[in-house]
């Protein structure tokens, strides 16, 4: 098999840790890899900007399986693996400027009969009045990785955590030095924020350079409404990152005036892990930061998937948010990725992006707990595992494939949700009962190839107003309709905007 790198912005770098990454899903032992290929040591550690893909290996020992027997998927490339009550309906391809490799698909936010998708390169808006035949309506050009995108009226905010010679759409790759490039101390990182108060011209209002930059954000408005504030989460310090010195064991908290978006700025920096975050071992990971937080502004609660750690936080306090519990899993969770509560409250899914979204994850050898979501009760604010759930079908060693980004579905009495697991396609499953958590739905497409390791499959599945939409990475925007009871149900249930990171509260 071999392994087939992006030729995008990221270059040698990217092509360095992808394949540290199959070395830690196993798929090339380390007797077969390349000696001449450098370790990732702190040096590796300073390029790792470019995102879910790839960026976050070099911290995943993961589980070095060598010598694994190939895995036996149901179905190849160009083959389709669909239940009978889901299917797609509409695609709208990668187009114009985000068509090059390493042009990625990142992540979706919704507002009215708007869906806006983040690609490495800067974002596409599309209309989804019809959602059978979205339109694309806008595309802005603004490289940054990742660019995952949130709404808030008529904002939308963009996180970067890759190294920019300027805060600019107008920008390039910060790095200076030869043969190993290293970051220009004058680089710039952070989020963007944007007016979109006309979609079709989308205007950059404001960039706020945050440490570490911006992996991913969560939206936390204040209860006035007039203010949101903007929850950054970042990791991977080294000490060649003049913006991201360790131990790096915080966030950055953002102020938004809706009204004056211009005077955007960072007003707290919460210390989350004071003892210094957990100390990985040759499966977890290390605690420098937070991968991803999902707030539920209504119940004043965020849930944080802190690559080592999982953590619940009161944020009754937006500018303030304080830890009131953490778990950590060092048996079979190795990176934190992210978190989905129930509607209640009363439980939270947490992903374990094993690989960190490059490898192979999803077969026997790997197993049905790691590289899974774990579901916790939470019991007087204190958070209790229950069981894991992933999606039962196996995956060629020619796909990467794991728990990656999902939303609850809005049906009220059952916690319904519905998930990207890469090329492992979307899944649809269920855990009213946290114990024993089941598949309702599911598409899967085959190995984009049969024979090389080519990255692709959904980053993103949410559910939105009757329908499922999908930001595959190299595929572009793809909707899909399930025909249940449940989904006749939740398709009454009307959203006039969506952040799956900023969770909204469903039948009260």
């Amino acid at each position: 098999m071999k392994l087939i790198a992006p030729a995008g912005p990221f270059g040698a770098v990217g092509a360095l840790v992808l394949a540290a990454g199959l070395l830690s899903a196993g798929v090339v032992s380390p007797a077969t890899a390349d000696p001449d290929s450098p370790s990732c040591g702190p040096e590796e550690r300073a390029l790792e900007q470019a995102g879910d893909n790839f960026a976050t290996i070099c911290d995943l020992p993961g589980a070095r399986l060598a010598g694994i027997e190939p895995a036996q998927p149901r179905v190849r490339s160009g083959q389709i693996d669909r239940s009978r009550n889901m299917r797609q309906v509409a695609r709208v391809p990668l187009a114009g400027a985000f068509t090059d490799d390493g042009d990625y698909g990142t992540d979706l936010a919704f507002t009215g009969k708007y869906a806006i998708a983040g690609n490495y390169e800067g974002f596409t808006v599309y209309n989804i009045k019809k959602p059978r035949q979205p339109k694309q309506v806008a595309q802005v050009v603004c490289p940054g990785s990742q660019n995952d995108v949130s709404i808030y009226r008529d904002l939308l905010i963009l996180s970067v955590d890759s190294l920019r010679s300027n805060d600019t759409c107008d920008n390039q790759p910060a790095s200076m030095g030869l043969p190993l490039p290293l970051p220009n101390p004058d680089s710039w990182e952070g989020i963007r924020v944007f007016d979109i108060s006309k979609p079709a011209k989308p205007r950059l209002v404001t960039s706020v350079l945050t440490e570490c930059g911006s992996h991913t954000h969560t939206l936390a408005p204040a209860k006035a409404g007039r203010t949101v504030f903007v929850y950054v989460s970042s990791y991977g310090p080294s000490p060649l990152l003049p913006n991201c010195q360790p131990p790096h064991d915080t966030i950055s908290v953002v102020k938004v005036p809706v009204a004056h978006p211009e005077r955007s700025r960072v007003v707290s920096q919460p210390v989350l892990f004071p003892d210094g975050g957990t100390t990985g071992d040759d499966y977890s990971s290390d605690t420098s930061g937070c991968h991803d937080i999902t707030a539920y502004p209504k119940r004043d609660l965020a849930a944080g998937a802190c690559m080592g750690d999982g953590i619940l936080l009161d944020i009754e306090d937006r500018a303030h948010p304080e830890v009131i519990d953490r778990v950590r899993d060092t048996k079979n969770f190795a990176f934190w990725h992210s978190a989905t509560f129930s509607n209640s409250g009363r439980s939270v899914v947490f992903t374990d992006e094993l690989g960190g979204g490059g490898g192979p994850e999803c077969n026997k050898q790997v197993g049905r707990k790691r590289g899974a979501d774990g579901i916790y009760e939470i019991k007087k604010n204190s958070l209790k595992f229950r069981s894991y759930y992933k999606i039962p079908r196996v995956q060629s060693d020619t796909e990467n494939c794991v728990a990656h980004n999902g939303s609850l579905v809005p049906v009220r009495g059952r916690d319904i949700m519905v998930q990207a697991w890469y090329q492992g396609g979307t899944s649809v499953w269920e855990f009213t009962n946290p114990r024993k958590p089941r598949e309702l739905a599911h598409f899967d497409r085959g190995a984009i190839s049969d024979r090389n390791l080519v990255l692709g499959g959904s980053w993103s599945s949410y559910w939105y107003n009757g329908y499922v939409y999908s930001s595959d990475i190299t595929r572009g925007l793809e909707v899909f309709k399930v025909k249940a009871r449940w989904a006749k149900k939740a398709a009454s249930v009307k959203q006039s905007v969506f952040n799956a990171q900023s969770q909204p509260s469903f039948n009260g």
